[in-house]
């Protein structure tokens, strides 16, 4: 695929990408964005209303 490369170590096993921004950064950004959100679907949840009640103590929401 133009634009993407692969680095091998002496082994010719593939151990990085080389990726052309300017040609796939929308790629980039779907793959990064996909990492970010399996990572954070471990994470706490939290309800909007929790978070509502929250900021109001500390005075940083009215209503």
């Amino acid at each position: 695929m133009r634009g993407i490369d692969f680095v091998t170590n002496k082994r010719g096993q593939k151990t990085a990408v080389l990726i052309d921004l300017k040609r796939h950064g929308q790629l980039w950004e779907d793959f990064y964005d996909s990492v970010v959100a399996q990572g954070r679907a471990r994470e706490p949840r939290e309800s909007l209303d929790a978070v509502k009640d929250r900021l109001r103590r500390l005075g940083k929401l009215r209503g």
